[in-house]
């Protein structure tokens, strides 16, 4: 497989895409870490930083940065898919800027701009949701404007814990970093099972008293984990650099994230060359949480993209699409992303992000190495840690709540277009399909 087809990242990240070697026989190791995205790499990262004598071993299916972490759509954000509390949400506030100072310091140029993230109200639902959410905090379509100007706009709530980045010059950056740090790094090499001080993988298994599986949208390929998760697709469109001129007539000056207040999410940012990218749900969800390289990509919604940009920005009438990718993230029965360690075991686990996992990842990366470490730290305090999302529900009865409700959401914001009343619809399902994905 070539990799740098994938996603407009991948082409545009100036590394070789050739795999490292594959693990070829059995290995010690103090840590194992299953996965080389985003999750297992800062893992790997903070605990060669603390204790550099770690043997520390990551086996990745295909290459660094193959998955969500190299496909997403570029929001460091301090977006949780849940509500837990404070606590929680100042650790993810903390999250962007450590992601931030990190990057710096280990010379990983991944384009990090924090330019905040404007969500527009273009509905009077939109609007009624956004103030009952944010109250005096919604913004006029003036001052909106000064951030984005789309058509249609009535409001807007604005946030500046978010940066645009570029995720591939991330994850590539950092397992070059963790490589350097005396992290062994086998690409190619998938793991067929994960048991307390065991990897299993093709050509050998990798021993360990502390295993962690950083697997995110592809854990339910594992044995047992079927249920765990499920993978659920977010495709994303990419038009080609825009002039000055278009950029004045957009906005997003300071490289601001942007969404709106709809059901089903959307997301966007312009890039450093000056690229929108802009992607979102309504992918389908596949039966048995089945992953494949042929659901990258799903013409209906990379057309319903392409459409809905339009009509946000009718200025792009003329401009060129050069890329259109996709890519499965992992979403828990309760939208709760998790972080934890069973220490009777020794097996470790970090996921089920929705969306919202640039900045969740390097948060569990830092609270893996305190509970790996026996570390009692504010970290290991926080609500996450150890949470037990429910199984999902066999099949078929979660192919079609999942299908069934991402169709419910796109007909709750054609509703709000006609009606510009809340939706019913759209509030039942919402636990359903909700979270922000980007």
């Amino acid at each position: 497989m070539t990799y740098r087809h994938l996603s407009l990242w991948h082409e545009t990240t100036p590394t070789d895409w050739t795999p490292r070697a594959s693990l070829d026989g059995d290995a010690d190791a103090d840590v194992a870490i299953v996965g080389a995205g985003y999750t297992g790499l800062w893992t790997a990262y903070y605990l060669a930083e603390a204790d550099p004598s770690l043997r520390i071993v990551v086996v990745e299916a295909e290459v660094a940065g193959f998955g969500a972490s190299g496909r997403n759509g570029g929001w460091c954000s301090a977006l949780f898919p849940t509500a837990l509390g404070e606590g929680q949400d100042a650790a993810m506030r903390a999250s962007v800027d450590e992601v931030q100072r990190v990057s710096a310091a280990e010379g990983i140029d991944c384009h990090f701009v924090k330019g905040g993230t404007i969500v527009l109200a273009r509905s009077r639902a939109q609007l009624a949701r956004a103030r009952a959410e944010y109250g005096d905090a919604v913004l006029s379509p003036e001052q909106a404007a000064q951030h984005l100007r789309a058509t249609r706009t009535l409001g807007a709530t604005y946030t500046p814990d978010c940066a645009a980045i570029h995720p591939g010059r991330l994850v590539r950056g950092l397992a070059e970093v963790v490589v350097r740090r005396g992290v062994v790094l086998h690409e190619r090499t998938p793991a067929l099972s994960i048991t307390p001080g065991l990897v299993r993988t093709p050509r050998g298994s990798v021993r360990a008293p502390y295993v962690v599986r950083a697997t995110e949208g592809f854990t339910p390929r594992l044995p047992g984990l079927a249920r765990a998760v499920v993978p659920v697709y977010s495709l994303i469109v990419a038009t080609e650099p825009l002039s000055p001129g278009v950029w004045d007539e957009i906005g997003l000056a300071r490289r601001e994230t942007f969404s709106d207040h709809r059901h089903l999410i959307v997301y966007g940012q312009r890039t450093a060359d000056d690229r929108l990218v802009f992607g979102g749900r309504g992918a389908p969800y596949h039966l048995r949480s089945r992953v494949s390289p042929a659901f990258d990509h799903e013409p209906r919604v990379f057309a319903g993209l392409h459409a809905t940009l339009l009509d946000l920005f009718p200025v792009l009438q003329r401009t060129r699409f050069t890329h259109a990718w996709g890519g499965p993230l992992g979403i828990p029965r309760d939208w709760c992303a998790s972080v934890g360690l069973d220490r009777g075991t020794g097996l470790a686990w970090a996921g089920g992000y929705v969306g919202d996992g640039v900045s969740t990842t390097n948060l569990a990366g830092r609270t893996l190495r305190d509970l790996i470490l026996d570390r009692r730290t504010d970290l290991t305090a926080l609500p996450w840690v150890g949470h037990r999302s429910p199984r999902w529900e066999p099949e078929p009865l979660r192919w079609l709540g999942i299908n069934a409700g991402l169709r419910a959401m796109t007909l709750a914001d054609a509703e709000e277009r006609l009606t510009g009343r809340p939706s019913l619809v759209g509030r039942v399902m919402a636990p359903l399909v909700g979270g922000h994905s980007a």
